[in-house]
C-alpha cells in the first residue's frame, strides 16, 4: 500500500502554486518538492482557518495555511459524511465531492440533520471531482455551489434525458465536465467510475442516480435515495462493493398532509415507516457490502408550524427515523455491518477491512434528547426563516387563474397520456380563489359547483412565488415543502404528481412519451410518404406535433434534432437512431 510524508509547515508561494496545479490535474497529485500532501486538512473541516487551497488571505494573495501534520501513514479511501446524502470522498486520485447539502430547501422545510452548517465548506469544495445525484434541492444546493465549490471541479454527469442538470451546473459557472453513458464503467486517472441514471417519470425530478467508485482498492457505492431495479452491473464490473450509502428514511409528504381520519393517517404512517427500512434492508442484502453508511435523511423540520414531523415524540406512524432507529433495524435482521456518520465524521476504507471512524462531536448528546437537540437547531436557524418567508410572494395579488392558464394549458394539450392517466378535473384551492385544472377538457379553469377527484389546498403565496421565479417543477418546491393539504379518491395517481414535475415542453414530451411507450413501444405514424415511430428517440417528442420532413432528412422542431430517414441514422448525435420505411 502506498504511504505518505505529510508536512506540518506553511507552504511557501511556489509551494502553493503547485499544489493549486496539481488540485486541477489529479495525475500529477505529487507537489511541494515532490512531498504528497493530503487535498484537504483534517482539522479544517469543522470551521478551522478559511485560508483553503481556494480561500484569499488577508493580503489579497492566496495561502494554504498549515498543510497538515507530520507523520507517516498509509493512504486509504478517506469518506466524511457532510449531512444528509453528502460526502466527501478523498482518494490518491483526488477528492469526489457528492450532493453537499446545507442551506435550508424546499420553502424553509427541510434542514440537514444533524447540522452542517459548522463545516468548513471552503475546504470541502476545493474538489478535484463533484457528483450532484439529481436536482432535488437537498442534493442540489445552488447557493452552496456557487459560494463554495470549486468552479473547475469536473462535473460527473448522469446519463440524463433532459439537459436540466447540466444547465443548472453551467449557471453557476462550471465548466468540465464528464458526461458518462448510464451504467457504464468510465475511467479516469486513479478511478474507475459507473454512475446508474434512472430515468422514468417517477425518478426525481425526471432523473435520479447512483455513483460506483473504485480506486483499485476500496469499492464504494453511494444509492444515496436512488431506486435502481438492477444492479448486477454493479458486481460484474467492480466485483464485492465495500462501501455502500443509501437512504432509510422518508422523502415524502404522505400521508401527513392528505385529509384522513387519524386512524387511517396513523395506520398508513406506521406501514409506510416499516415499508422504507425494510426496502432498505432488502438494497443492503442485494448488494452485499461490507460496510453500511445509512444516509440521505431523515430532514430536520425546524419551522414551528412543521416540528410534529420530527421523529422525536416517539411516534409509530412518523415516517423519518433516524439512523440509530435503522441501525437497530438491521441489527435485529442479523445485519451488523453498518455505522454511524453524522456530519464531520470521518472514516477510512482499505478495501474489507473494519474501517476507522472518528466523530468531531458526541454523537450520544444528539440523539439521547433529540427534541432537545431539534429546538436548540431551530433556535439557531429562526432568523434564516424569518429570511426566507420575507423572500416569498405576497399572498395577495392579482387572481391566479390567468397565470395558471397560460402555464398549464400548453402543457396539457401536448399531454395525451397523462391526461387521461389522470381522467378528471383536479381542484386548487388557493386562499380565497379557487381553480380547477380539467384534464380531460385540456383547459384550466374556475371552479363551479363540480367536485374533483383530485384537490390541493395550497397557500396562495407559494404559488405566487413558483410563478415568479419560473420555477418549473411544484414537486421539488411545494409539495416536499409539506406546506399545504390534499385529499383523493382512491389511490395514488403517478400521472398527477409527474404532471407538476414536467412544468416545461421538454420535460412534458419525454414523461407523456415514456408512459406512451409503457404500453406501445412500436407505435408508427404515417408523415409525408414515410411510416416512422410516433415518439423521437431524443427525449421522446410526438413526431406527428413536431416532425417535419424535407427530401430524405427529418427535424423534430423540438430540440432541432436531424435524421437521415433511409438509414434511419441521427444526424445532430451518435445514437438515437430513427426507425423509418419508405411508402408505395
Amino acid at each position: 500500500m502506498a504511504r505518505a510524508t505529510i508536512v506540518d509547515r506553511t507552504a511557501t508561494a511556489a509551494e502553493v502554486t503547485a499544489h493549486a496545479a496539481a488540485i486541477r490535474h489529479p495525475a500529477s497529485r505529487l507537489g511541494l518538492g515532490g512531498v504528497r500532501v493530503r487535498q484537504v486538512d483534517e482539522r479544517r473541516l469543522l470551521g478551522g482557518s478559511h485560508d483553503a487551497v481556494n480561500g484569499i488571505g488577508a493580503s489579497g494573495t492566496r495561502s494554504l495555511g498549515r498543510i497538515t501534520r507530520t507523520l507517516e501513514e498509509d493512504v486509504h479511501v478517506q469518506v466524511t459524511s457532510v449531512g444528509h446524502a453528502g460526502f466527501h470522498i478523498q482518494t490518491e486520485a483526488g477528492s469526489v465531492l457528492c450532493d453537499p447539502w446545507v442551506n435550508p430547501a424546499y420553502f424553509a422545510s427541510w434542514f440537514p440533520f444533524p447540522d452542517n452548517t459548522q463545516l468548513d465548506w471552503d475546504a470541502l469544495g476545493a474538489c478535484d471531482y463533484l457528483y450532484v445525484s439529481h436536482l432535488h434541492r437537498d442534493h442540489f444546493d445552488a447557493e452552496n455551489l456557487r459560494k463554495h465549490v470549486n468552479k473547475d471541479a469536473t462535473v460527473l454527469l448522469p446519463d440524463f434525458p433532459v439537459n436540466d442538470l447540466r444547465q443548472e451546473f453551467e449557471a453557476l459557472g462550471f465548466h468540465n465536465f464528464l458526461e458518462t453513458t448510464d451504467s457504464v464503467k468510465h475511467s479516469v486517472p486513479g478511478l474507475d467510475l459507473m454512475i446508474i441514471a434512472l430515468r422514468s417519470p417517477a425518478d426525481g425530478p425526471i432523473g435520479d442516480s447512483a455513483l460506483v467508485l473504485d480506486d483499485g482498492e476500496t469499492v464504494l457505492f453511494n444509492m444515496n435515495d436512488a431506486r435502481p431495479v438492477d444492479l448486477d452491473m454493479v458486481h460484474t464490473e467492480f466485483g464485492d462493493v465495500d462501501v455502500h450509502m443509501l437512504q432509510f428514511s422518508g422523502a415524502i409528504w404522505y400521508p401527513m398532509v392528505y385529509d384522513l381520519p387519524e386512524r387511517a393517517k396513523v395506520a398508513f404512517g406506521t406501514q409506510k415507516r416499516q415499508r422504507q427500512m425494510d426496502r432498505c434492508r432488502r438494497y443492503i442484502e442485494q448488494v452485499g457490502a461490507h460496510h453500511v453508511i445509512p444516509s440521505a435523511g431523515p430532514p430536520a423540520f425546524l419551522d414551528d408550524e412543521l416540528r410534529y414531523l420530527n421523529d422525536d415524540h416517539g411516534d409509530p406512524a412518523n415516517i423519518f427515523p433516524d439512523q440509530t432507529v435503522f441501525l437497530e433495524q438491521m441489527r435485529a435482521h442479523g445485519q451488523h455491518q453498518g455505522f454511524l456518520m453524522i456530519p464531520g465524521s470521518t472514516a477510512e476504507f482499505a478495501g474489507a477491512a473494519e474501517p476507522t471512524v472518528k466523530h468531531t462531536e458526541a454523537v450520544e448528546a444528539i440523539f439521547a434528547d433529540k427534541a432537545a437537540y431539534i429546538e436548540a437547531f431551530a433556535q439557531r436557524q429562526r432568523p434564516v426563516i424569518v429570511a426566507a418567508k420575507a423572500s416569498w410572494a405576497p399572498a395577495e395579488g392579482e387572481p391566479l387563474l390567468g397565470p395558471l392558464k397560460e402555464l398549464f394549458e400548453p402543457l396539457l394539450a401536448q399531454a395525451d397520456a397523462i391526461c387521461a392517466g389522470i381522467g378528471g378535473p383536479v381542484l386548487l384551492e388557493l386562499g380565497p380563489e379557487s381553480v380547477v385544472i380539467d384534464f380531460p377538457a385540456r383547459e384550466v379553469r374556475a371552479l363551479t359547483d363540480e367536485k374533483a377527484r383530485y384537490g390541493f389546498a395550497i397557500p396562495p403565496e407559494l404559488v405566487r412565488t413558483v410563478l415568479r421565479d419560473g420555477i418549473t417543477d411544484w414537486v421539488n418546491s411545494i409539495f416536499l415543502s409539506t406546506r399545504f393539504r390534499a385529499w383523493r379518491v382512491g389511490g395514488y395517481n403517478e400521472f398527477l404528481y409527474t404532471f407538476f414535475k414536467c412544468l416545461t415542453p421538454e420535460r412534458i414530451n419525454y414523461a407523456d412519451g415514456w408512459f406512451s411507450e409503457q404500453h406501445d413501444d412500436t407505435a408508427n405514424i404515417v408523415l409525408d410518404g414515410w411510416q416512422v415511430q410516433k415518439r423521437c428517440p431524443h427525449l421522446k417528442a410526438d413526431l406527428s406535433r413536431f416532425g417535419v420532413i424535407e427530401g430524405d432528412k427529418l427535424t423534430c422542431q423540438l430540440h432541432g434534432w436531424e435524421f437521415d430517414l433511409p438509414s434511419g441514422r441521427c444526424l445532430t448525435s451518435k445514437g438515437h437512431e430513427l426507425r423509418a420505411t419508405k411508402l408505395g
